[in-house]
């Protein structure tokens, strides 16, 4: 069964899938089962705003095969402008859910990034609750850029099917897109600080924060001192980007302009 197409959105640049996580496992089980290279990408409020400026992280996100909404800002800001996407993907969920369905499907997992012991807990904790998943191979996220070339060849020859990268923006989407088919890993995607909540380093917010997309107050109320300028710049900016883009659609300029000259 082929399920139909949804068509891209584009929101202030940025090309976003209008999916359910359940359409995102199908479309990347057939990436994975026809072998096709491809690189994941979730957008929320900071990425997005810090696309705007920085041309080469805006061009690899467009440039993703797959883009899922993260952040529920940029749903809340969408429907504000008369744009629907049904929900949000994570990409914290949308890695548990690969990982559950790459044991059943017996796909082969390389986990690259954050602290060593991080990513080995990570792996023990998930062979122990999926006995049956095959670890293709990991790695911790501290390297210097010369040894960029023998760790994307060391993943090709691990022959994973799927690879979790868990490090932050821009740095994960450039290593990926740069080393993306010299790896030849069917599907790839960023995880950001994913390794660390799963090991148990960092606590992810309760459910009903999640369910009402409250998510980043409890990253705040957790790191304050560090989150608190994103949040309130990156947040501010989307807040004034939405403003303009809802008096450009529902006040145009050619319209103000008759209407003055009408009354003058």
């Amino acid at each position: 069964m082929k399920m139909k197409d949804k068509e891209r959105i584009n929101f202030f640049g940025i090309n976003i899938d209008p999916l359910t996580m359940e359409e995102t496992l199908f479309r990347i089980s057939e990436f994975i089962e026809k072998k096709q290279i491809t690189q994941h990408v979730v957008i929320n409020v900071a990425k997005l705003v810090y696309a705007q400026k920085n041309k080469e992280l805006k061009n690899i996100i467009n440039s993703c095969k797959l883009i899922n909404v993260d952040g529920a800002g940029i749903i809340l800001g969408a429907r504000f402008l008369g744009i629907n996407i049904p929900e949000r993907v994570t990409g914290i969920d949308l890695m548990q859910e690969l990982v559950a369905y790459s044991s059943k499907k017996r796909y082969k997992v390389y986990f690259f990034g954050a602290q060593e012991f991080i990513v080995k807990t990570v792996i023990e904790i998930y062979k122990q609750k999926y006995p049956e998943l095959i670890i293709a191979g990991y790695r911790n996220g501290y390297y210097s850029s010369d040894e960029e070339e023998n760790i994307a060849m060391d993943i090709k020859n691990s022959g994973a099917d799927i690879l979790f990268v868990a490090m932050g923006s821009p740095k994960k989407e450039i290593f990926i897109n740069k080393y993306l088919h010299k790896m030849e890993v069917p599907f790839v995607m960023g995880v950001g600080g994913s390794f660390d909540v799963i090991a148990g380093k960092v606590k992810r917010a309760p459910k009903f924060l999640q369910k009402y997309g409250l998510e980043w107050l409890y990253r705040l109320y957790q790191e304050p001192k560090r989150m608190w300028k994103r949040y309130l710049v990156t947040n501010s900016i989307f807040f004034i980007m939405l403003f303009k883009q809802f008096i450009k659609q529902n006040f145009p300029l050619k319209f103000l302009f008759l209407k003055s000259r009408q009354t003058s």
